[in-house]
Parts: C-alpha cells; sequence; structure tokens
C-alpha cells in the first residue's frame, strides 16, 4: 500500500493504492478510521491525480480507475449501486436502496454511504434525502 496526499479545490486529500486498483480517498479530517499507508510514488496514484485534476477543471465527467473499496458485501453493493449514478443528477436514499434489489433498507444504504472509502469518485455525494435536501457529506456541509 502507498498513499500520497492531493492538494485539491476541497482541501487535501489522501489516496492510497495497494498498487493494482485505488483503494481509499479520504478528506482531510476523516470521519472514520483507516489504516495510512506509507508515502510513495505508485502508477494508480499518478492516474488518480492526473483524472482528479481533470475532474476539478471540469473536463471529467467519469472517472476510469481500477477501484477496490474494502468494507462489506453489502456496503460494496452500495458503493457499486453510487458508480451507476450519471454525473449532474441525484438520488436519494430510498432510490438507492431499491436500485439493489432492497427497498426498506434506506437506513441501512444511508450508513453503508457514510463509510465510502472512495470519496468524490464513488459518488456518495450524488445521493439527497428524501425531501430532496442535503443529509451529511464526509467533506463538510459548508453553510
Amino acid at each position: 500500500m502507498i498513499s500520497i496526499v492531493y492538494d485539491s479545490p476541497v482541501g487535501p486529500l489522501t489516496l492510497i493504492s495497494n498498487g493494482a486498483a485505488l483503494e481509499h480517498l479520504e478528506f482531510e479530517n476523516p470521519r472514520y478510521a483507516y489504516n495510512p499507508a506509507p508515502a510513495g510514488k505508485d502508477k494508480i496514484l499518478d492516474e488518480t491525480r492526473r483524472q482528479l485534476d481533470k475532474y476539478f477543471a471540469g473536463k471529467l465527467k467519469d472517472f476510469d480507475l481500477p477501484l477496490a473499496p474494502q468494507g462489506t458485501e453489502f456496503q460494496k453493493r452500495v458503493w457499486q449501486a453510487l458508480l451507476t449514478i450519471p454525473y449532474g443528477a441525484t438520488r436519494s436514499y430510498g432510490q438507492q436502496a431499491a436500485a439493489i434489489g432492497q427497498p426498506k433498507a434506506s437506513r441501512a444504504v444511508g450508513l453503508a454511504n457514510g463509510r465510502n472509502p472512495i470519496s468524490i469518485i464513488v459518488p456518495c455525494h450524488r445521493v439527497i434525502g428524501s425531501n430532496g435536501g442535503l443529509t451529511g457529506y464526509g467533506g463538510g456541509m459548508a453553510q
């Protein structure tokens, strides 16, 4: 495992690669503990940084990176469903629960969403409350 800190327009992001895929993208003040990796150079991290640069410049809407988020099978299903939400679109937690075949699991989907280890790239920010409002975000909610 290798990590770098990427200075983004939303603050420093820690990126962690296992050498074959991106495992982690975390904001400066993580909500959940994770095991930091030693700093270093890595082709996955180089490509992630390149794509993030394009994304923040408004020139990239869909990431094309190998991902390996670590979590339970349920969490992985939720995170995989997040990847199907198009750029510029939103879904409710209920819609995401239905998308994974568990329409009554919107609270569990919300918890899994909150534990997304690859923020921004796995777009948990595209999921909103049933009233259309924001309910929280790991990167913070500006007032």
